[in-house]
Formats: C-alpha cells, sequence, structure tokens
C-alpha cells in the first residue's frame, strides 16, 4: 500500500507499507529533503530502517497496559493497524501519511483545527465504543507509552488524560507534585492537574503544541547526526542540537537534570524531553517545556523502600542519578528557599488518592526534603571549589 509521508502541506516522500505487517517496505520518490523527519536523511538519502523505525514509534506499544482489550473492543488486529487507518496524525507533531492519489488535505483533517473521534480512546480505557461504526481518526493512535492515556477536548482545548500503574496509582499524583516544584523553580514546564474519577486518580495537562509549532524527541534529534567515538551520549547530543541549530539547549538539559535529579525520575527517555520547532519555516525554538515526569518519587517501590539516599537509577546520559547530576555545571537557577514548605503541599496532592495511605504519605514527603537538601548540598559544594 503506497502512501505519501506529508509534513502538514508539504509532501516529503512516498512509502509502500507491507499490508501484512504494517511496516515500510520499500520508499518511493522523494519530494522534499528539507521536511523529512530529523535523524531520517543522511547523506542524501532516507535510510529505510530509521524511516520505519520513526513510523513504528508513533504508534501506541503492543505493552502499553489494556492493549489487547482496546484491540478486541475496536476489532483491530494489532497497534501497526490503528496507525495506518488512523493516517498517522498525532497532536505532538505535524507528520502524517496520505494515500497514494487521495484527495486528503491537512486543512481539513489535522487536530488542531478539528475535532476527533471519541473511539479509540474509549477502548483504551477499557470502554465499548458508543457507536455501532467505529472511527480510528484521533490523535490517541499515536500516542506511545506504556500507561493508559487518552486525548480529550474540554472546553475548546486538548487535553492529554493519562493514568497511574498498579499498586499505588501514584504516577498522576507524581506529575501534578512536578507542576508545583517546576512553577516554584520557575523552570518552563508542561503543567499538569490531578484529577480523580471513582476513587482512580488521573493527570490531566493541556498540548503544548499547536497549529505552527511542533515537538520533535530527543531521539530524533540525536540520530541527525553520526556519534563520533570520543563523545559522551551528552557531547553528542549537544552536538546534534548545535548542527541543527536548536538555542537554549545546553541550560535546559542542566536544569531537566538536576529537577529528576530531585525528584528521582528513573525515565528520562529520549522521547520525553526534545524541542519545539515552527513547522512552516522549519525554525528551531528551543527545548520544549519539561513533561512526564510521572515515573518518579518511588513510585513502585514498597513504603519501606522509600530512602532517599539511595542510589537511583537515571536516564538519559547516565545509569545513576548520583553520576548524571555531576554533568550540571550551572545552579546559578536554583534556589532552595523556593521550594520551601512545598511537602505540605505535595501531602495534599497525595491524600487525594485511596491508594496512598498516610505512612506512604509521610514517607514520600520526608525523602522529598531530604531530596531537597541534597541538591542544597550539591549546589553549595559546587559553589565552594570555584
Amino acid at each position: 500500500m503506497w502512501h505519501t509521508i506529508m509534513h502538514k502541506r508539504v509532501p516529503v516522500a512516498d512509502v509502500d507499507i507491507d499490508e501484512e505487517t504494517k511496516a515500510i517496505a520499500d520508499i518511493g520518490h522523494i519530494y522534499n529533503h528539507t521536511h523529512v523527519p530529523p535523524g531520517v536523511f543522511h547523506d542524501g538519502t532516507i535510510l529505510r530502517g530509521r524511516l520505519n523505525q520513526w513510523w513504528t514509534l508513533r504508534g501506541i506499544p503492543s505493552s502499553r497496559d489494556g492493549i489487547q482489550g482496546a484491540l478486541e473492543l475496536l476489532n483491530v488486529e494489532h497497534t501497526g493497524e490503528l496507525s495506518l487507518r488512523g493516517l498517522g496524525l498525532s497532536l505532538s507533531d505535524h507528520y502524517w501519511i496520505r494515500p497514494l492519489r487521495s484527495s486528503l488535505e491537512w486543512d481539513n483533517i489535522n487536530y488542531y483545527a478539528h475535532g476527533f473521534s471519541e473511539d479509540v480512546g474509549d477502548a483504551l480505557f477499557g470502554k465499548k465504543p458508543r457507536n455501532t461504526t467505529i472511527h480510528l481518526l484521533s490523535p490517541d493512535v499515536a500516542s506511545n507509552g506504556n500507561l493508559k492515556k487518552r486525548w480529550k477536548i474540554i472546553n475548546g482545548k486538548r487535553v492529554l488524560v493519562k493514568g497511574g500503574s498498579g499498586p499505588y496509582y501514584q504516577e498522576p499524583v507524581n506529575e501534578a507534585i512536578a507542576s508545583l516544584l517546576l512553577c516554584r523553580l520557575n523552570i518552563p514546564h508542561v503543567e499538569y492537574h490531578l484529577y480523580v474519577e471513582e476513587n482512580m486518580p488521573f493527570s490531566l495537562c493541556e498540548n503544548f503544541t499547536d497549529g505552527h509549532v511542533e515537538f520533535i524527541g530527543a531521539w530524533d534529534i540525536a540520530t541527525s547526526m553520526k556519534k563520533k567515538e570520543k563523545h559522551s551520549e551528552l557531547d553528542h547530543y549537544l552536538e546534534c542540537c548545535k548542527g541543527l541549530g536548536i538555542p537554549g539547549v545546553k541550560e535546559g538539559l542542566e536544569k531537566m537534570l538536576a529537577f529528576d535529579f530531585l525528584i528521582v525520575n528513573s525515565d528520562r527517555h529520549y522521547y520525553n524531553f526534545g524541542a519545539l520547532r515552527n513547522s512552516d519555516s522549519l525554525e528551531w525554538l528551543g527545548p520544549a517545556p519539561l513533561f512526564d515526569c510521572g515515573s518518579s518519587l518511588w513510585y513502585q517501590s514498597a513504603d519501606n523502600m522509600i530512602n532517599p539516599e539511595l542510589n537511583m537509577e537515571s536516564k538519559p546520559f547516565r545509569n545513576y542519578h548520583s553520576e548524571q547530576i555531576r554533568l550540571v555545571r550551572n545552579f546559578d537557577w536554583f534556589n532552595a528557599d523556593n521550594l520551601y514548605r512545598c511537602d505540605e503541599e505535595c501531602e495534599k496532592l497525595l491524600s487525594q488518592s485511596v491508594f496512598i495511605t498516610k505512612l506512604r504519605r509521610d514517607a514520600l514527603c520526608k525523602a522529598l526534603n531530604k531530596r531537597i537538601g541534597m541538591l542544597e548540598s550539591i549546589v553549595a559544594s559546587q559553589v565552594q571549589e570555584r
């Protein structure tokens, strides 16, 4: 099945998508080199393996919580079919696929200007679609990650609703706590709010892209250049950003790494940070605001394992937070006084979840205070070394 990869209104390249696997089997005519997704175009050609990875990772992973039940409700065999029938349209970037010889146009189908079906979102949350005829044109078919999530239009705004994982279902609460801390530290971020329905916590956040500004993930940026043997992962990422002309990256990364140390974020992978780009002019605007901080604050640890001094695993540049925090050279922006008594507000948020006991709330708040002190000590020691 031949389709054309589109970037808004710009044809990029024709691709043959295998009917059985839904993977890209062949690449045909290339219409526009400059609009090819970053990291896919090298030495004058599009790398099929890399393009196929880009296409596959746009869809819902097979590891998504409840995905098999959702596919049955939608009468679809696997997630690749969802991506294909949903035209790859998302609310993150402005790429999509158009069947060859189709008359479909971006202005008539994009989700920034038009509504979308709720059938996919309902199924992803275990609900039977409301109509007998199921519609798959939804940004939910192009949302990655393992947690249950869906897009809704609330008061005219595109809002992402995201759940948590058992046994504590703490991720949605963590998102709200992270927003509180990021606001106090004056770090650009996506604002998350806690919402509880039938005792189940969810996080809500407005979309941070629009019809002109898109999000490009760090993995697509990091694969835009070949890594030099002497470069570390961080050096390579900074070199790629420099090559693409993305401003303000080093400062944004240092704030991200320091904040992840603070909340012991264990899952800052290459798809939940990146940069913003104007999709019309292709001008890079700078780092994306921080988002997706739910996998933090000992969210899967038993109560008696909440230990702020334990050397926790980290991503993306070092394996442990004790190592990764050493990559931060500038703490001029950090003021621990801004976090004074934040534990009281955190405790209020934690208390809204029936899955988090008083014992666990107290342990989490105490541990967070300890992490604040640890980061403050790191900052102080760096000042003394100058």
